[in-house]
């Protein structure tokens, strides 16, 4: 019986290496194939085929590809499907290639220990969470300005810096102003894998200052949870996603920041903190704290020195958030009259009295980045 089935076994093998199809297209197919594949962009195998058959013939007369006529001819002919099979062994080399390409640097990177938020101490009154947002618009081409944006994890406190391009050298520079303006002293930060952050020169700084360093794991937004919530409050709704480049829309950022805004968002506006989290059956339950603004969480604290405290209450007693709001509305209508006249669009109205929420600036940054993608 047992000697019946290997037969059979063996006679299925003879009959599926008969059925074997031959090699329809060579190595020179194959060869003319990838370079084409890279040209293009490493498109799949039905976008590829549709290239084939209409720039095969123009590739060959730019001599990017020197292949005989017959070659030519099987490239054109050549199924979608057959394609993906030919450069699955491409494919996998480019992907170990990836796999093992060593970091730059890997001992600097391994000296930055990497926290997860739930590691990440938040009664720490000295930590905060940095990060860059970006003002390139619709393109990431050539120098722009990056915001700067920190926040103390423990009450909330944030303070934000306009620097032109995000090299290691003008980080420096941002932070050392941020440092400056924070009402809590700042003993460490917590950065993402930028390398406007995690360089030898920041780092450097740091460590003549003794303020730690800590990383979040890549691709890990959660790890910088409370500086990407900012991003988006402090941030995008304030400036939206315009592309902003010139030194004269820097000044109006950096004023902003340095000025009005800093002290309306952090005596004037309230924020809820989480306070316990639970699950309940398919459902999961928050509880948040009674909405309070940075100031007072900081006026809260008992670790917080008497003559800060004393500080921060003359400020609080000298504003006027109404007038702040008006001032603040005032220098984002210049910003966006400034980039306006750079877009060659000059119907904005500097004189409207309409005050600038994030819903009526909301339609004015969508149509100004139409306006841009169409240009």
């Amino acid at each position: 019986m047992v000697k019946c089935l290997q037969k059979k076994v063996k006679e299925a093998k003879e009959k599926k290496q008969e059925r074997k199809r031959a090699e329809v297209y060579g190595s020179k197919v194959i060869a003319a194939l990838i370079r084409i594949w890279e040209i293009f962009d490493y498109s799949c195998g039905q976008r590829l085929k549709s290239q084939l058959e209409k720039e095969t013939d123009r590739l060959r007369e730019f001599k990017e590809i020197r292949i005989s006529d017959k070659t030519a001819d099987e490239l054109k002919k050549i199924s979608s499907a057959t394609i993906d099979r030919k450069l699955n062994r491409q494919k996998g080399i480019m992907s170990v290639r990836v796999k093992h390409n060593k970091k730059q640097n890997p001992l600097f990177y391994q000296s930055i220990p990497i926290k997860t938020s739930h590691d990440q101490n938040r009664k720490d009154t000295g930590l905060y969470q940095m990060d860059f947002v970006e003002h390139c618009g619709n393109s990431a081409a050539g120098t722009y300005v990056y915001s700067m944006s920190c926040v103390n994890v423990t009450t909330g406190w944030w303070e934000g810096e306009a620097i032109m391009g995000a090299g290691q050298t003008r980080t420096v520079e941002g932070f050392r102003e941020i440092e400056k303006r924070a009402a809590l002293t700042i003993t460490e930060i917590h950065v993402d894998n930028d390398k406007s952050f995690l360089n030898r020169h920041l780092k450097g700084h740091c460590d003549h200052k003794k303020i730690s360093m800590s990383r979040s794991r890549r691709f890990k937004k959660n790890d910088n949870c409370f500086v990407e919530q900012k991003n988006l409050t402090h941030v995008r709704n304030i400036f939206g996603h315009m592309r902003y480049d010139t030194e004269q829309e820097q000044t109006i950022m950096t004023s902003l920041y340095r000025n009005e805004l800093r002290l309306y968002k952090n005596f004037f506006q309230p924020i809820m903190s989480l306070k316990e989290k639970s699950r309940v059956k398919s459902k999961i339950k928050r509880k948040y704290s009674k909405p309070t603004t940075p100031f007072h969480k900081i006026m809260a604290l008992k670790s917080t020195p008497e003559p800060l405290k004393q500080e921060l209450q003359n400020i609080y007693d000298s504003l006027n958030p109404a007038e702040l709001k008006r001032q603040i509305d005032k220098k984002i209508w210049k910003l966006f009259n400034l980039y306006e006249m750079k877009m060659g669009n000059t119907k904005s109205n500097p004189h409207k009295k309409q005050s600038v929420t994030v819903k009526t600036l909301g339609k004015v940054f969508r149509d100004s980045i139409t306006h841009a993608s169409v240009r």
